[in-house]
């Protein structure tokens, strides 16, 4: 391997995409610091902004998914995505990779497509339970396959499996001792139970929802929430409901300080998202998993599921969730063995040291 090796990295679209890349690259960094990283995302997409924050250069690709129920917009696809493998292959002829990762997301087809063309070895990392038909079809050539949940064998050549589990935010899971820490901040009472709701960046609907009808059934029992309601929600909730609207509820449009969130909470509701279910294996807490319905292929129901089997977590699909989340979760929080259990089994499934794994093999495929 040459001293300073070049490496693609490419995919995004979403916070669970682009976090795992971001992990990669500073791993590959701390174990070959002169190694020279470019990211390709899409064009217009959160990683054009993420990606120079965390200090990488990226060039964007101008693609995008299938439009659901817009005939018209798709229209324009099969250009677009003739567009991107050309646009990559004038990338891979400029930069010269010696290797190049797909992370998922809209840009990763279209580049480790070019690779493949161009006889680059490039490595998949899959996120989810239930691989994407790209992925799938870009598995057939790929080097390696790094996935984070077992039986993927059923979609990628047995061969070429590797399980390291997702890359995670080393800052977001260290929450050792900073429980009363993550409460100060939060202005809550560390000795009264707390329930955080989280629907990642943009929020969940259904979460938001399920929290404000049933309020009056948690101040009953005189519970706390750190509620995170995501940007496209925060502003009405705190229209009807008032910033204070009581001493234990806090109201957040997106949580700076993840880490005191998580070692201030007893009980978690979140979504599945692949990404968000490797820190909670790291955090080690009882958990609710509310599966987005608005996924590909419903991968997040596939990812929740890979945790109820093993006793790690509880789930309520979507359609429910505004009658019973809160019921279900002021009962975890009143029974004590569940809780333990549960968080025993979630810690079991944790797997630390997945960005190092996954950068060692990235440099192994390097001739």
């Amino acid at each position: 391997m040459n001293n300073s090796p070049k490496i693609i990295i490419s995919g995004g679209g979403t916070g669970g995409h682009i976090f795992p890349a971001v992990a990669i690259a500073n791993a590959l960094k701390r174990l070959v610091p002169s190694c020279d990283i470019l990211f390709v995302g899409a064009t217009g997409r959160m990683e054009m902004e993420k990606v120079p924050a965390a200090g990488y250069k990226i060039i964007g690709l101008n693609i995008s998914g299938m439009q659901r129920g817009s005939i018209v917009k798709n229209l324009a696809l099969p250009f677009k995505v003739i567009g991107s493998v050309n646009r990559a292959i004038q990338i891979i002829k400029e930069f010269k990779p010696d290797a190049v990762v797909g992370v998922g997301g809209y840009a990763s087809g279209p580049l480790l497509y070019a690779a493949s063309l161009k006889g680059i070895p490039y490595l998949i990392q899959e996120q989810n339970s239930y691989a994407g038909v790209t992925n799938k079809w870009l598995g057939k050539k790929a080097s390696k396959i790094c996935v984070a949940f077992d039986g993927m064998d059923q979609f990628f050549p047995t061969d070429r499996i590797l399980k390291t589990g997702n890359p995670v935010r080393k800052e977001v899971v260290d929450i050792q001792g900073k429980h009363f820490q993550g409460a100060e901040l939060l202005k809550l009472d560390p000795l009264k139970k707390t329930i955080m709701v989280t629907g990642g960046s943009l929020g969940a609907g259904t979460l938001n929802k399920a929290i404000e009808k049933h309020l009056p059934d948690i101040l009953a029992q005189d519970v706390q929430v750190i509620w995170q309601t995501g940007k496209y929600y925060y502003q009405g909730i705190v229209e009807r409901l008032g910033l204070d609207y009581h001493p234990n509820v806090r109201i957040l449009e997106f949580l700076n300080k993840m880490d005191l969130a998580y070692a201030a909470a007893d009980v978690i509701i979140s979504r599945a998202g692949a990404g968000t279910i490797a820190e909670l294996c790291l955090i080690r807490k009882p958990v609710i998993l509310v599966p987005s319905p608005n996924v590909a292929e419903d991968h997040q129901t596939k990812n929740a599921m890979a945790l109820v089997k093993n006793g790690a977590a509880l789930l309520i699909n979507d359609r429910s969730a505004e009658d019973t989340l809160v019921k279900a979760a002021l009962e975890l929080l009143n029974n004590k063995e569940q809780s333990e259990k549960l968080s025993e089994n979630i810690g079991k499934m944790a797997l630390p040291e997945a960005d190092e794994i996954i950068a060692g093999e990235v440099l192994k495929l390097i001739k």
